[in-house]
């Protein structure tokens, strides 16, 4: 079993990636998306969304990140994906799952899976385009406004070169509403010969677990379901260690509460001033769907602003009664 960490525009970025990956359980992290127009980018725009690049293209604690490039001009993804390589990412994988109207209505991310041709066009452009040794993977949504070309839709990655897909069990018009489909992975994975990772709703240890056994895939992306819970990934490895022990116990609060503070100097030192007491609730605000203590912590932090103020609460973390709410 493998379980990798998603790319989530805005949420999942290399601060977080440190983090969960410091926790441990994740074989693999996937970089925010990199946005390909017409352009050859500059080395500086890689390493913005992916400083890993500097550090053997692994996070601190050693798990590697693959760079994600979204785009839909064959030539353009292929220079790009040429230029990238240069800067020894893990591998490459390419976007046909972002529901953003902004992406899509320049023809980018889910949109492309109304056009398995063009699908195979790009992919097979950037595998062309790199080393032989880089692995280049895709992700994909069930389809656009209805699942009637996915299968069409996994095959053109696979003819184009992808070594392995990851299906993200919605499609575009379901947004990130449940449920997630896994039921139709199967048909995806009789239809070709390349790995594929299930994706979508995996929020607790059961949901794995369920996943893995509806969808028939031994490996999974988690998304917001590890970030709501850090120790997601631990768990599910325990659970599945002892035979589908669904009660395998998660981290608690207080094991958590040193991630939070190294987010926040990762943040402070990072991200621009005006990101960070933003990204802290950001983070907060999920995981209070799993923590009392995050809920609290929440409340108190919400309307705060100041740098120096946020840094007092947070260094006071661990002398906090958490107990009295």
């Amino acid at each position: 079993m493998r379980l990798l960490l998603a790319p989530m525009e805005g949420l999942l970025d290399f601060v977080l990636r440190d983090v969960l990956t410091r926790v441990g359980g994740a074989d693999r992290c996937v970089s925010e998306f990199i946005r390909i127009t017409g352009s050859l980018l500059p080395d500086k725009v890689y390493l913005r969304a992916m400083p890993e690049l500097r550090n053997g293209s692994r996070t601190l604690a050693g798990v590697p990140v693959r760079a994600q490039l979204l785009g839909s001009d064959p030539a353009s993804m292929a220079d790009n994906a040429a230029n990238l390589a240069r800067l020894g990412p893990e591998g490459i994988d390419l976007n046909f799952g972002c529901p953003a109207k902004v992406v899509n209505r320049h023809g980018g991310g889910a949109s492309l899976l109304q056009d398995p041709e063009q699908i195979a066009r790009v992919v097979a452009a950037v595998r062309k385009a790199v080393p032989a040794q880089v692995p280049v993977s895709a992700k994909m949504r069930l389809g656009f406004n209805d699942r009637l070309k996915m299968i069409e839709c996994a095959r053109a990655m696979q003819d184009g070169g992808a070594c392995e897909i990851v299906v993200h069990a919605r499609t575009k018009l379901d947004g990130y509403r449940p449920p997630a489909y896994w039921e139709e992975i199967p048909r995806l994975r009789e239809a070709v010969s390349v790995p594929v990772v299930a994706n979508g709703e995996i929020w607790t240890v059961q949901d794995a677990l369920r996943c893995r056994e509806i969808s028939g895939c031994d490996d999974l992306m988690l998304g917001r379901g590890i970030v709501a819970d850090p120790g997601l990934a631990l768990a599910i490895r325990a659970a599945v260690a002892q035979g589908g022990d669904a009660g395998a116990a998660t981290l608690g609060w207080q094991e958590l509460v040193p991630q939070v503070q190294r987010f926040w100097q990762m943040v402070c030192e990072d991200l621009e001033p005006r990101q960070r007491a933003g990204r802290l609730k950001q983070w907060l605000n999920l995981m209070r769907r799993r923590f009392p203590e995050a809920e609290a912590a929440y409340q108190e932090v919400r309307t705060q602003t100041e740098q120096r103020v946020v840094s007092a609460w947070v260094a006071a973390l661990p002398q906090r009664d958490w107990s009295k709410g």
